[in-house]
């Protein structure tokens, strides 16, 4: 789901050409999961699926969200529409809902009462309903605030591997001078200011002051000795990085992480899917830390999935039983596992689930700890500059910390 600088479109070895003709049991699903976590969970969906009769899950892997995205809108307007497609929730597709493109959800949805078990309701509702309708499946919750800990790496380092971001960084010298990354971040903008906007800022100063920020757009906050704290420790962290940051993607990061080259990466829990292909067990291998806080909180973003309407009254028979095994809680636990992200109802079998996906389900069952993701309160455009300047400021030590919050501070103070 996070594919910033991927521009090419690359086919998996899952994938199958677009212009497979489908028969009219099958339902070609365009995605963009692309690492190995992310093939092991959309592997989960097919597999669930062709298991439930004779129509079979034809899969189109397109790496890059935005690649995928454009490529499902032109093959629907075109007149070719795949049977399935992954989009974030968000208006990406409300024009698809306006032309009369996708099968409305909406029978289905109240038949198995999809608003009594959804949750957070505003996943479902935010998300897919309009007008009345619905219009989409929601399938997973992902939350940026995650540390991801090598339990070796601290272990022979001789420190314990700490819970909050100002632990850590007492601790991360005598990581260094163990001979291992203190601290691992890759090049792509957003993986920089996804763990300083979602991670790091609520960290440091809290579920209110990350409202100020970036609810209230309140640009003398940003400009507060509070804010200051945020861009100091931000600057302490990348100061452990490696030499080889700039050019590594989101999973060769986590990579480090499991291989035990590396201590910490804050990342999405998208990343417990690479740690599950791995083999590496958590409490044994790697510990997830909420936050990385004491004090932890949660965003609740994630994937859906869209049925565009085809001629084929079979094909949509197959569409609608497509959308209610996604929505299953047993699917939903296998699939979200595999994901590492967290399930959209509350009543999964909880005996299929790690350490890692209880600690997340406990947090999301606390209404107070769960936070409204950046994306709803930004526009494109100002989480563009914002993805810029924590970047250079990562990467440009000559760039002061005065500075970089007085940008910060006038980004917010002009955001529309």
């Amino acid at each position: 789901m996070r594919y910033g600088l991927l521009t090419a479109l690359l086919a998996t070895s899952v994938a199958v050409p677009m212009a497979q003709t489908a028969s009219a049991a099958e339902v070609e699903v365009m995605h963009w999961w692309t690492s190995g976590g992310e093939q092991a969970a959309v592997s989960v969906f097919a597999d669930e699926f062709d298991k439930l009769g004779d129509d079979k899950w034809l899969d189109t892997a397109i790496a890059g969200g935005p690649n995928s995205r454009a490529a499902t809108m032109q093959r629907v307007l075109g007149g070719d529409p795949p049977g399935a497609a992954q989009f974030n929730p968000g208006r990406q597709y409300e024009e698809l809902i306006e032309g009369g493109y996708l099968l409305d959800l909406t029978e289905l949805a109240e038949k198995e009462g999809w608003k009594d078990f959804i949750r957070p309701e505003s996943i479902l509702t935010n998300a897919c309903e309009k007008d009345g309708k619905i219009w989409c499946v929601p399938v997973n919750i992902h939350s940026w605030q995650w540390g991801w800990a090598s339990i070796p790496v601290f272990e022979k380092s001789g420190v314990e591997v700490t819970t909050n971001l100002q632990d850590f960084l007492k601790a991360a010298p005598k990581i260094k001078e163990a001979g291992f990354i203190p601290f691992a971040i890759g090049g792509e903008t957003w993986q920089h200011s996804g763990a300083f906007n979602n991670a790091v800022i609520v960290s440091v100063i809290g579920k209110e002051g990350y409202y100020k920020l970036f609810r209230d757009k309140d640009a003398e906050y940003a400009r507060s000795a509070e804010v200051t704290e945020v861009f100091k420790i931000w600057r302490e962290l990348v100061s452990y990085i490696d030499e080889g940051s700039a050019n590594r993607n989101w999973n060769d990061t986590t990579n480090l992480v499991i291989t035990d080259k590396a201590a910490l990466q804050i990342m999405g829990d998208w990343a417990r899917g690479e740690f599950a292909v791995a083999g590496e067990k958590p409490g044994v291998d790697y510990e997830c830390l909420p936050g990385p806080s004491d004090t932890p909180y949660l965003t609740t973003d994630g994937d859906i999935f869209l049925f565009p309407k085809q001629d084929d009254p079979e094909v949509e028979a197959a569409q609608l039983k497509m959308a209610s095994m996604m929505i299953n809680p047993r699917v939903q636990a296998l699939f979200n596992l595999a994901k590492g992200s967290l399930p959209v109802r509350a009543d999964v079998d909880l005996s299929l689930a790690d350490a890692c996906m209880k600690k997340g389900l406990a947090l999301l069952d606390d209404p107070e700890t769960v936070i409204t993701a950046t994306n709803r309160f930004l526009t494109e455009d100002t989480s563009g500059q914002i993805n810029d300047l924590v970047a250079e400021f990562s990467f440009n030590s000559s760039v002061s910390i005065e500075d970089a919050q007085e940008r910060f501070a006038t980004i917010l103070e002009n955001a529309d």
